[in-house]
């Protein structure tokens, strides 16, 4: 289903095709986490090309646009979009495939990037409203958090805004719709190792030695438990061990196994209860079988977490373009992570998520058969534009 397009900006429909043209190109050219090269230097032309000042190189290859209203001072905010691509191998067979081998947006970042060019072009046109607004193409949000190397690079001391806004598109939600709330949207990401040292052996001499698969096994039976039994119910936390390796061949119990994973969790104190009692755990499992656990744990995003003001704007905004009736003001919060959490720990904020249709022939995040549906750009592009009325109305 597809919503009236009655309500999108009659400039984000006239150059629907253009736009498209833009992100068939960025897909066709994807490029991981800080080395967004042609991309970055594709954003900074067109930005240019509106006559926005733009600022390159921010954490390597993020780019920064400004454009200010030709109706004096007023607040100033900031619209993100991510870059980066994924390394995956794209199966989709389109006319724009991937050119690059191993290589794919897979995550509709191309789309992202294209909607908000679409604004920045339209919206520069005729800047009609009262403040400035900051155009942040960030880079690397894909497990390498460039939004974070952004904020320590300086993002918000040269260009302090009031508020910071971000959108990603959302697979099996219906083109025309918006989903938003405020509190989390997304969860953190953390990352942990666990290294379980035993003592190697002849596999058919398992008595002389100190097994580490075995009690590999009974660590991963353990960890679940953390969740079971030691996070309130009513709350959320998921631990995912992702990956187990040890040994060489086939007749030699190894000297050392490792299990790594991630933990997603919504509330800090959740995370440091999930942080400490894995820590406990595979120390302890290990010790009963004689072995030992070193572990390594690393926090890499924090949680997405929409502020109140901000969330009322964008839905005001929202329901401009779709309708109250196509906005979720209740959506449940995904597991998954985003990076766009460093720049909501600066500056109040809100991300939302756009709809962009089914997941049919397996169209699914991070999945090589995904392609961003093109009739989500116009909706994108109007909303941007629909917030920044709403923020920076005089």
């Amino acid at each position: 289903m597809t919503v009236s397009i009655a309500s999108l900006h009659p400039r984000a429909t006239q150059f629907v095709d253009e736009f498209t043209t833009w992100r068939h190109h960025l897909h066709a050219h994807p490029e991981t986490a800080f080395a967004e090269n042609l991309t970055s230097a594709f954003v900074a032309q067109k930005l240019q090309s509106f006559g926005l000042e733009v600022k390159t190189g921010i954490a390597k290859t993020g780019v920064v646009a400004t454009l200010h209203g030709n109706k004096g001072a007023g607040k100033r905010i900031g619209l993100r979009a991510d870059m980066d691509a994924l390394d995956i191998h794209e199966t989709t067979n389109l006319p724009y495939a991937s050119k690059h081998p191993g290589k794919m947006h897979a995550c509709g970042h191309d789309g992202h990037m294209t909607m908000l060019l679409g604004a920045a072009k339209i919206l520069a046109e005729a800047p009609d409203f009262a403040g400035t607004v900051d155009f942040i193409f960030q880079p690397a949000e894909e497990n390498e958090g460039g939004g974070r190397e952004m904020v320590n690079e300086g993002l918000f001391d040269s260009h302090p805004v009031d508020a910071v806004y971000g959108m990603h598109n959302w697979p099996g939600r219906d083109i025309g719709t918006m989903a938003m709330k405020p509190g989390p949207m997304m969860a953190s990401y953390d990352i942990f190792e666990i290294i379980i040292d035993g003592r190697g052996c002849h596999a058919a001499m398992p008595h002389l030695g100190r097994d580490p698969i075995t009690t590999a096994g009974q660590v991963l039976l353990a960890l679940q438990t953390i969740t079971a039994r030691n996070v309130n119910p009513l709350q959320s936390a998921v631990i995912s061990p992702t990956q187990l390796f040890a040994g060489d061949t086939w007749n030699v119990i190894p000297d050392t196994a490792t299990i790594r994973g991630t933990v997603r969790t919504f509330a800090p104190d959740i995370q440091d209860l999930v942080e400490a009692r894995l820590k406990t755990v595979a120390d302890a499992t290990a010790k009963a079988f004689d072995c030992t656990a070193r572990v390594m744990y690393q926090r890499r995003y924090p949680a997405t977490i929409n502020s109140d003001a901000e969330t009322g704007i964008a839905h005001a905004a929202a329901a401009k373009v779709v309708g109250l009736a196509n906005i979720d003001t209740n959506p449940e919060p995904s597991m998954a992570s985003e990076d766009f959490a460093f720049m909501l720990n600066e500056k109040p904020g809100s991300y939302v998520w756009l709809g962009n249709g089914p997941t049919d022939g397996n169209c699914l995040l991070h999945n090589a058969a995904y392609d961003f549906n093109d009739a989500a750009i116009p909706y994108g592009v109007s909303y941007w534009i629909s917030l920044v009325m709403e923020c920076l109305s005089d």
